[in-house]
């Protein structure tokens, strides 16, 4: 496997890609529909989609009524701009789940936010300082 497409329930596909992009400091742009967007890296690799809840008669996506939105899962992104991405963060919340820390296990610096749909968001540096 070389990919893989982390697909979240959202209520509002364009309010959730715009937060998204504010925290990776990825330019503005529309997702493709109302109802489906993917985040893209530089490089066109897809970080992350976004489904609206009840479109197309997913199982799993149905309504975030069925279950807890974001009961586990952790969505969990390497970023080479640690520091920005902290201060992006920062004013996309009124205060993060975690603050900064290093991960004992991998010796990299992490820090948790929730996004608007209330997943979870862990954010790690890709190298250790």
């Amino acid at each position: 496997m070389k990919r893989t497409w982390t697909i979240i329930g959202v209520a509002d596909v364009a309010r959730s890609f715009k937060w998204y992009q504010s925290l990776f400091g990825q330019t503005e742009m529309r997702p493709a529909h109302d109802y489906w967007g993917q985040l893209l890296d530089t490089d066109g690799t897809i970080l992350l989609c976004l489904h609206a809840w009840g479109e197309h008669e997913h199982p799993s996506l149905t309504s975030p009524d069925r279950a807890e939105p974001g009961n586990g899962l952790l969505l969990f992104f390497r970023v080479d701009d640690f520091d920005d991405a902290l201060r992006r963060a920062r004013t996309l919340v009124d205060a993060l789940e975690e603050e900064p820390s290093v991960n004992d296990r991998t010796g990299t610096r992490e820090f948790a936010l929730r996004d608007p749909d209330g997943y979870y968001v862990m954010v790690s540096a890709l190298e250790a300082p």
